[in-house]
């Protein structure tokens, strides 16, 4: 039987190891996909450390997958071989449940997640159901395509559904693996782009990134800077850091919104800031496969693009820590095909 590389986790903390497998067959509406890259996200350590609820092991980690159709299941139809697909954290919904029917496809009762609930695209293949496949732009590589899978669809569905409007004034918090795609989105999208992030180093970034203003939270107030500039009508918070999102929730204008795209531990909230101006704080759940073909469309037409640092799929592990570390500019991709 015809085989092929993966590299898996076989126990919660268990190490990421390289082995060989038989290549997987699609079942009803399902697809098998030729793995050509993907990202490392920093949920992937979920998998790898088992951090999600009933995750079976071993399991091929993976949501930021971008590759060819190479097989399709039965009752199939709309994809066929040879088509550039991608495939996100949403792994997939059933379509029957009261969730779906009213539309709520991320909630849906049984939904499964892409390298949690069946195995991802740390491998040379993968199948996937039809229900969590995109279709991907030509103009678009593997590479480039991978991180917008998973940090791409999170900033820019979370941004498009802001209720900002072209010239609003719009904050991106953070400038890492999802913060320097936030940038970039919310300037395509015509915002008023404030960059905000520690240390005056990083203002030339921001503005390559498309940002107008730049505050140093490090030697600035974040808050009191937005306030000066009007207030933002959405305060985009990638970083991880519950302090710093306390710290710069006082600059949403009145009616602002901070969006929570970054999974912060915990933070502060004034109670009375949000009933006097008619503020909230809200999360914003990355999307479904229609909103990564949205994504993908967005940025190849846009220009919008990833910085990736790459690396082959025999150095998943090294890639993997240096993803963890924090230090990758900005996102980690494993190179697995021909993209």
């Amino acid at each position: 039987m015809a085989t092929m590389r993966v590299v898996q986790v076989s126990r919660p903390n268990g190490p990421l190891e390289i082995v060989e497998r038989q290549i997987p067959e699609p079942g009803a509406e399902s697809v098998r996909i030729q793995v050509q890259a993907c990202g490392i996200c920093h949920s992937d350590a979920l998998t790898k450390e088992g951090g999600y609820p009933g995750i079976q092991y071993p399991r091929v980690p993976g949501h930021e997958v971008a590759g060819l159709i190479d097989a399709v299941g039965s009752g199939v139809s709309g994809l066929q071989p040879g088509q550039r697909v991608g495939v996100g954290w949403n792994g997939g919904y059933c379509g029957r449940c009261e969730h779906c029917r009213r539309g709520e496809f991320f909630a849906c009762v049984t939904r499964q997640v892409t390298g949690i609930s069946y195995d991802g695209g740390y491998a040379q293949y993968m199948v996937a159901p039809v229900s969590a496949v995109a279709l991907m732009p030509g103009d678009l590589s593997a590479v480039e395509a991978a991180p917008l899978m998973c940090a791409g669809l999170t900033t820019f569905n979370a941004l498009r559904n802001s209720g900002a409007r072209s010239g609003d004034i719009v904050a991106v918090l953070g400038l890492g693996g999802l913060g320097h795609l936030g940038v970039q989105y919310a300037s395509k999208m015509g915002f008023h782009t404030v960059g905000i992030a520690r240390g005056k180093d990083k203002e030339a970034l921001a503005r390559q990134l498309g940002a107008s203003v730049f505050i140093d939270s490090q030697a600035q107030d974040p808050a009191a800077e937005l306030v000066k500039l009007g207030g933002a009508k959405v305060i985009l918070a990638t970083a991880t850091s519950g302090e710093a999102m306390s710290a710069v929730q006082g600059g949403l204008a009145v009616g602002g919104t901070m969006l929570v795209v970054g999974a912060a531990a915990s933070m502060q909230v004034s109670p009375v800031w949000l009933l006097s101006g008619r503020r909230s704080i809200t999360g914003w759940y990355s999307g479904t496969s229609i909103d990564s073909e949205d994504t993908l469309t967005f940025s190849a037409r846009s220009g919008v693009r990833p910085m990736n640092e790459t690396y082959p799929l025999e150095r998943a592990s090294e890639a993997y820590d240096r993803m963890m570390s924090g230090k990758a500019r900005f996102r980690v991709v494993l190179t697995i095909g021909r993209s």
